[in-house]
């Protein structure tokens, strides 16, 4: 992809957003983690325990792009970003708490980060795939742009979405848009709609945004009323006789 054409920045501004969206744990996995080395090497602790993340990050995504060139998996991935993206608008569990066990070695801290970066970035490589159209190249300079944001950002961007909700419903719906751009990218789709039905160059994308903010509200509404209605319960029980 040329690096001056415009759709180079949207894909990069889009990976920026993902991670933004998607990295908030990742960046209280890092504190965590680094909670209990020595003032002077925490910044050591969260600068290559953040490249490691990165770099193994890099070679997930590496796998993925490869991956995504099979017949129907841009397809399979794109139903995972839907129900990703889904939820993301989901209320939080009253029991949110991140089991990471903070180290006092620099060394276990870097693991500690690198390994749960491993566990947690399923959503982001699925993602980011998809936002880079097959450029490993874009993955690389968008993840490199990223990390001051993410290292830096995180915490300003999180208490953003505590204050204005519509950021999580942006984030959300950028992911059910990526996933309607794959839909139509996929190796059995793509020559078809190219010659077919153009129109779903936007209208695709536009669908999988509406689909994940329509549903991922109504879900959230009935989580929302469940949820009370078990408080309400647990109140009658408890009322004195």
């Amino acid at each position: 992809m040329d690096i001056s054409s415009p759709q180079f920045w949207v894909a990069v501004l889009q990976i920026i957003a993902i991670d933004i969206v998607l990295g908030g744990d990742n960046a209280v996995v890092i504190a965590l983690a680094c909670r209990r080395l020595p003032e002077k090497q925490r910044n050591l602790g969260i600068f290559w325990g953040v490249l490691g993340a990165i770099g193994l990050r890099v070679v997930l995504i590496f796998f993925a792009l490869n991956l995504l060139a099979i017949p129907f998996l841009k397809i399979l991935a794109a139903l995972l970003l839907l129900w990703i993206g889904t939820r993301l608008l989901q209320p939080e569990p009253e029991s949110n708490g991140h089991n990471v066990d903070a180290s006092t070695t620099l060394v276990g801290a870097i693991k500690t980060i690198i390994i749960a970066d491993a566990v947690m970035s399923l959503d982001n490589v699925i993602a980011i795939a998809g936002a880079a159209r097959d450029s490993l190249g874009l993955v690389v300079f968008g993840l490199v742009v990223s990390v001051p944001v993410i290292v830096l950002g995180s915490k300003l961007v999180m208490r953003l979405m505590d204050h204005f909700p519509v950021t999580i419903f942006i984030g959300a719906g950028l992911l059910g848009w990526i996933a309607g751009d794959m839909s139509i990218t996929d190796a059995v789709s793509k020559e078809w709609v190219n010659a077919n039905a153009a129109y779903l160059h936007w209208a695709a994308p536009a669908c999988g945004a509406l689909v994940v903010v329509i549903t991922g509200k109504w879900l959230a509404q009935k989580a929302q009323a469940k949820r009370a209605a078990i408080v309400d319960l647990a109140d009658d029980i408890n009322k004195p006789l």
